[in-house]
């Protein structure tokens, strides 16, 4: 059991460590949070969609995408147009000083935006289907369910902390700036992963 946990332990944080779409995100939307509790509904939905498809990959759905193309080419299809749309988003997004109100989505607005990065971003969903389900096919009965609920864990702290991170960095940015480039940054990144998509479609 020592060694599935420590295999648990070690994949899921090589796979969520990386900066992508759902990390900025959280990060972002903590760092614009007035309070870290405000920030929760964010951590609490990408914890859950990172739950789900844990649950679906251990179960067997990591081989649905693995051996029909089709699953694959649609997923960074639909991947590529929705990086494209959230980077002009992010880039086109003026961040306020400590001095004025910073502005943080409605509840509804990050729920949405959390199942969005979290559920339409195909690095996240080929990295968890693909990767986590693939390497629980050597386990069975307990020892696949610690495996997958080790990676659930990691998940959920993760998120917990990367978003309390963002709030410490965010009270500390009175001006605004790191915000803005930030989210400069984050555009270019996921224009620049949305063009690597397109690149994979055509190779």
């Amino acid at each position: 059991m020592q060694t599935v946990i420590f295999h648990a332990l070690v994949l899921s944080f090589s796979l969520i460590l990386p900066l992508g779409v759902q990390n900025v995100f959280i990060f972002n939307q903590g760092a614009v949070s007035p309070q870290y509790r405000r920030v929760l509904p964010v951590v609490a939905t990408a914890a859950f969609c990172d739950m789900l498809l844990i649950g679906l990959a251990v179960t067997g759905v990591s081989l649905i995408i693995l051996v029909h193309d089709w699953v694959r080419i649609s997923l960074l299809l639909v991947g590529a147009v929705f990086l494209t749309v959230m980077g002009i988003s992010m880039w086109r997004s003026r961040p306020q000083s400590a001095d004025q109100h910073r502005h943080q989505l409605p509840v509804r607005r990050q729920i949405v935006f959390a199942l969005s990065v979290s559920l339409l971003n195909p690095h996240a969903i080929l990295d968890t289907v693909g990767v986590i389900g693939t390497n629980s096919l050597q386990y069975t009965g307990m020892d696949k369910i610690a495996f997958a609920a080790i990676c659930m864990l990691v998940s959920a702290i993760w998120f917990a902390s990367l978003a309390f991170a963002g709030r410490q960095v965010g009270k500390l940015d009175g001006s605004g700036a790191f915000l803005g480039v930030l989210n400069k940054l984050s555009a270019l990144m996921m224009w620049g992963i949305a063009a690597y998509m397109v690149y994979g479609l055509t190779s």
